[in-house]
């Protein structure tokens, strides 16, 4: 779903996506170690525990894991039609297990008419046929098994398609038992042209009036996005009960657990007052106004508890994942439930990936305050989506961006949060907008262009050879082209470059699932008035080394002294791009070169 940054005036210097990726470019990351393969098949609809055993301190398998968002129509097509598909990705699972992916998120594959590429679902308990079947779900979820992986899948529960059965029901008449299962309202009056007035001022996400007439019953409903997709009316128990039946088929099915789209937005102001007026227009051309009336109502909690409840009553540690746009960490922290933990295992945290501004200072004081402000809940960090231009273009200055992008990577594997990244980020994929708009996919793009050009662009296939369509498909034409730069920047080629990002990312993941102090130990910050370099100690555990990161985030050396409270003289260099520190023996007077990164042990 559109992320929610691009109309909240909480991340300052937030830009549309055409305008970000013209002023910018850098990143990357990947996944995290995997143990030896279970040979154990998995069954194809089972309540037990989705995958294999968890950590062995028996801490939930998803702290300090890898998420992989995986976007099915662009990951790999295995029929020859231009679009990905689930055995597509069946077909690449063993990259997956070696680059060491914990979980698979996979962006909605439900049947849909496609408005919103999957996130306006027809039917939440299937597979859209372009993708394959529930059969074709069933080998993708063994196959995973086998190799330790676990499916998380996308949840939609704010809104349906508007042809989803229940919205049929609903808008066939104002008697139907479903009409209170949507937002309907009566129009505020009639202009001096009949036409109806909406109940408010809300604006949709994408565009235009967040209410649609509907001529037949002379109401509006209520959108939050398309209009194509109707906003369930969550103060109705039916429609709980409903969504959490969806719910318990897919966890019945063995998906480790559910990324929940848009969640903060579920409930609206039953008053429908006006939101206040903020000044100027977005892309769009509609009034800015603010959303304190449409998202982040306290009602949601309840809601969150009640399906913590019910995932937390099956095995495996499932794990509930939050799109969580957030003003702040105090208001992150509530949607794990605060001191309690009884809410969202993992909100995502998007104040650390999306600052926009490679800035030490500002990413020392966000991802302090995760580690410290959080009711010692785990964080979430993540850099990349399909909803916003990849982070190698947000954060690269076109000059440095490997350097960048492998700083980016060092930050996310090395930190103590949970890791969720994106597809193609660990071989350096760029955001590709289209530079006309009839080659526009993504309608937000064809409705706001120039000045919004869409999503197209952050969801190119991936990039896995140097052949015909970098290996994504054999069709005579892709559903979005692949990018240009495909014949060097892709997974065949990094795979032989020991100095790839590809490689980089792999051998961060691969420390961090070994190294039981980058797992488990408190991230404390060190030089913290240092503007140019981010710094960082991972506290000892269980008698192993301290862990010390350090990053310049400028295009000039740095040189920093690092001091280790309680640490001994003995330091010795774990990974490192830049080849002079990589005899690093002392945390006295080190120069990193621009944007370089150095990871080492000190005891």
């Amino acid at each position: 779903m559109l992320d929610r940054l691009r109309r909240n005036p909480c991340f300052a210097g937030w830009m549309p996506g055409a305008a970000l990726v013209a002023a910018l470019a850098v990143f990357t990351f990947g996944g995290a170690v995997r143990g030896a393969l279970c040979q154990t098949p998995a069954d194809s609809a089972t309540t037990a525990a989705p995958s294999g055993a968890g950590p062995a301190d028996g801490s939930p398998w998803w702290k300090h894991a890898l998420i992989y968002e995986i976007y099915p129509r662009s990951f790999q097509d295995s029929n020859g039609d231009g679009v990905g598909d689930l055995n597509g990705i069946t077909s690449r699972m063993d990259y997956l297990h070696t680059l060491g992916v914990d979980a698979v998120w996979l962006s909605p594959l439900y049947p849909s008419p496609q408005v919103d590429f999957g996130y306006d679902i027809s039917d939440y308990e299937n597979v859209d046929p372009q993708y394959g079947t529930l059969a074709d779900f069933d080998k993708l979820v063994a196959a995973a098994k086998q190799r330790d992986i676990r499916i998380i899948m996308d949840m939609v529960m704010n809104h349906t398609s508007d042809k989803h059965a229940w919205f049929v029901e609903s808008k066939s008449s104002k008697t139907n038992p479903k009409r209170d299962w949507y937002v309907w309202r009566d129009a505020k009056g009639y202009g001096p042209d009949g036409k109806p007035i909406p109940p408010n001022n809300w604006v949709s996400v994408f565009g235009g009036s967040a209410w649609e007439w509907d001529p037949a019953t002379k109401q509006f409903y209520y959108h939050e996005f398309y209009k194509q997709q109707p906003d369930l009316n969550w103060r109705n128990p039916e429609v709980e009960k409903a969504m959490f039946d969806t719910v318990k088929f897919w966890l019945d099915r063995g998906v480790a657990g559910f990324r929940l789209d848009a969640i903060p937005t579920l409930f609206e102001d039953p008053q429908l007052r006006d939101e206040p007026v903020l000044g100027g227009v977005n892309a769009f051309g509609d009034p800015k106004v603010s959303d304190i009336y449409t998202t982040n109502l306290p009602e949601v909690h309840d809601v969150m508890r009640r399906l913590r409840k019910l995932v937390d009553s099956y095995p495996g540690d499932r794990v509930l994942i939050g799109e969580t746009y957030l003003p702040n960490t105090a208001e992150l922290d509530k949607w794990y439930g605060g001191a309690k933990h009884d809410e969202l295992q993992l909100p995502m945290d998007m104040l650390v990936g999306f600052t926009n501004k490679l800035d030490a200072s500002l990413f020392r004081k966000r991802i302090n305050e995760a580690e410290t402000e959080l009711n010692g809940n785990q964080p979430l960090f993540v850099f990349d989506n399909h909803d916003n231009p990849r982070s190698w273009n947000r954060y690269g200055d076109g000059v440095h961006d490997m350097a960048i992008a492998k700083l980016i990577a060092t930050m996310l594997y090395t930190s103590h949060a949970t890791a969720m990244t994106y597809y193609g980020a660990e071989i350096g994929m760029v955001t590709t907008t289209p530079s006309r708009k009839e080659d526009v996919k993504d309608p937000i793009g064809v409705t706001g262009w120039p000045k919004e050009k869409g999503r197209d662009g952050e969801r190119t296939p991936m990039q896995w050879n140097d052949g015909k369509d970098a290996g994504f498909s054999t069709a005579a034409k892709t559903w979005l082209p692949v990018a240009p730069d495909y014949k060097t920047v892709n997974v065949k080629t990094e795979s032989g470059e020991p100095e790839s990002l590809l490689k980089w990312n792999e051998k961060l993941i691969a420390m961090r699932g070994t190294n039981r102090t980058l797992r488990d130990g408190r991230q404390v910050m060190l030089d913290e008035t240092n503007p140019s370099v981010l710094s960082y100690v991972r506290e000892g555990v269980g008698g192993e080394a301290a862990v010390v990161v350090a990053m310049n985030f400028t295009a000039e050396p740095q040189t920093v002294s690092l001091d280790v409270k309680g640490a001994g003289g003995t330091v010795s260099t774990l990974l490192t791009d830049a080849p002079a520190l990589r005899k690093t023996t002392s945390l006295q007077k080190i120069t990193l070169p621009p944007f370089a990164s150095w990871v080492g042990t000190v005891k």
